[in-house]
């Protein structure tokens, strides 16, 4: 059986914009206004993504599975920018994924994404 993947978009402290050189030059278009976001995907629920990104989940091997960026300045889940899309095959995750962090890059909100 086919895994479904979930889109989740996790909200940033601003110090992620001032601290971070690669977030900072990942969003030139950034104007202090709007939030710093991380947009991801999985195949748990957002809910268990977050949880696994703040504990520095590491896998069976050892194998560090989470953000740094959430890790380190990850606040709150964010439902009302992604409860909209639906689950999906990994595929048509990544696409979204990325589709939805560059439209919230274009309404000048802060993004990182993988």
């Amino acid at each position: 059986m086919a895994r479904t993947y979930h889109i989740y978009v996790v909200e940033l402290s601003r110090k992620v914009f001032s601290e971070s050189t690669k977030f900072r030059h990942a969003n030139p278009q950034y104007n202090g206004v709007l939030e710093c976001l991380y947009v991801g995907m999985t195949s748990r629920t957002p809910k268990q993504r977050f949880e696994q990104h703040k504990t520095g989940f590491r896998n069976k091997r050892g194998h560090k599975l989470s953000s740094n960026i959430v890790q380190k300045y990850g606040l709150y889940l964010r439902p009302s920018l992604y409860q909209d899309l639906k689950s999906t095959n990994r595929i048509e995750a990544l696409q979204m994924e990325e589709q939805l962090a560059l439209e919230l890059r274009r309404k000048r909100y802060a993004v990182w994404f993988n």
